[in-house]
């Protein structure tokens, strides 16, 4: 049940509830942390030169003061981590404390346990499994917006559950502009369900350095239902890591139009690790590659079809359907009824209500 690697940190971000009282750091704590993070940079790190570069660069500014005035664990957690992503120029670098977090490593095989696998569910529940809306829009066009990619088997019945409700539309409108990762496997599931069945698919593929191992992930055969009408994917900077990985996935299969921003940037997936004195940090161990284009989106992002700021991108990609839609009609009252429809999105007016006969 446990996942081998995770493109984001999901279970680290639970431990962001704000401290009853500032909780006080020392400078031989501090170095104790820099040390420990150098460690693991050089250990784990998808990239060994740069772990080692950015280790010694941070040792390097310990011993210069940099840190001196970051008395408290809160305040060191978020300078430390700040300067780990601008040395280390990666996205995925987060420094935390918390003294009752207990990471699950990429490289730990064990069973989760029982009290483990309830706070996974509880966590996926109250994140309504990722799912922030699912809605028919005017024209009989669908809207499922995805926050993020909890783990598949609490996440997965809930998407295929969103995608039955919208299986009837005449095309889908994706909305990952609010999307900050997840589960790899998670990506895959509900990619799967937007191909023919029978038509399998490589995905993606990860890296893992601990590991010296790549995995590959593939649609899966078995999900229902199957939507093969069009699908249009929204993205913004917000966009990241598996969620950039869903949209680099529906571009590179050719089965998606992209609309929106240029997605984050960060291609580099990991897991949590402890350091010292209540501190942990997220270390990307793997990186994405790509069967099709051989590469990631790492730094560059990934790029819309069609760019449009992201507060207008929902708005350009429902008036591009209709649109096509309108290109095929025949049927005269049909093509009236649209043409209403259209003209009311172009100007961003909802559907009216009816309450009355």
């Amino acid at each position: 049940m446990r996942t081998s690697i995770c493109f984001t940190l999901p279970a680290l971000v639970l431990t962001l509830s704000a401290q009853e009282a500032p909780v006080p750091v020392t400078p031989d704590q501090q170095k104790a942390v820099v040390e420990a993070l150098a460690r693991e940079l050089k250990a784990r790190y998808v990239f060994p030169e740069v772990a080692e570069k950015t280790g010694t660069a941070l040792k390097a500014r310990l011993a210069k003061g940099a840190y001196l005035g970051a008395t408290s664990a809160q305040a060191f957690a978020e300078a430390l981590g700040k300067d780990l992503r601008d040395l280390g120029q990666d996205g995925h670098f987060r420094v935390r404390f918390d003294p009752a977090f207990q990471p699950m490593g990429d490289d730990d095989d064990r069973p989760p346990t029982r009290e483990e696998v309830a706070q996974m569910r509880l966590a996926s529940q109250r994140r309504a499994f990722g799912i922030a809306k699912v809605e028919q829009l005017q024209g009989n066009v669908g809207y499922l917006d995805v926050r993020g990619f909890g783990p598949t088997e609490f996440v997965g019945p809930a998407l295929s559950s969103a995608l039955q409700i919208l299986s009837g539309t005449e095309a889908l409108i994706l909305d990952l502009r609010q999307n900050g990762g997840g589960e790899p496997e998670s990506v895959a599931y509900l990619v799967s369900h937007f191909f023919e069945e029978g038509d399998s698919r490589h995905l993606n593929s990860i890296y893992n350095r601990p590991k010296n191992t790549t995995r590959q992930y593939w649609t899966s055969p078995t999900v229902a239902p199957r939507y093969t009408k069009p699908v249009y994917v929204l993205t913004s900077a917000r966009t990241f890591s598996g969620g950039e990985e869903c949209a680099y996935d529906f571009q590179t299969q050719k089965r998606a139009t992209l609309v929106g921003e240029t997605t984050g940037g960060g291609a580099n997936p990991g897991g949590a690790v402890l350091l010292a004195h209540g501190f942990f940090a997220f270390i990307p161990t793997g990186r994405a590659i790509n069967p099709v284009t051989n590469t990631n989106w790492e730094h560059v992002g990934v790029k819309p079809d069609v760019a449009a700021p992201a507060a207008e991108a929902l708005k350009v990609a429902h008036v591009a359907i209709l649109r096509a839609m309108l290109d095929t009609e025949k049927d005269p009252g049909a093509r009236k009824r649209m043409e209403a429809t259209l003209a009311r999105v172009e100007k961003g007016e909802p559907e009216p209500p009816r309450y009355t006969r």
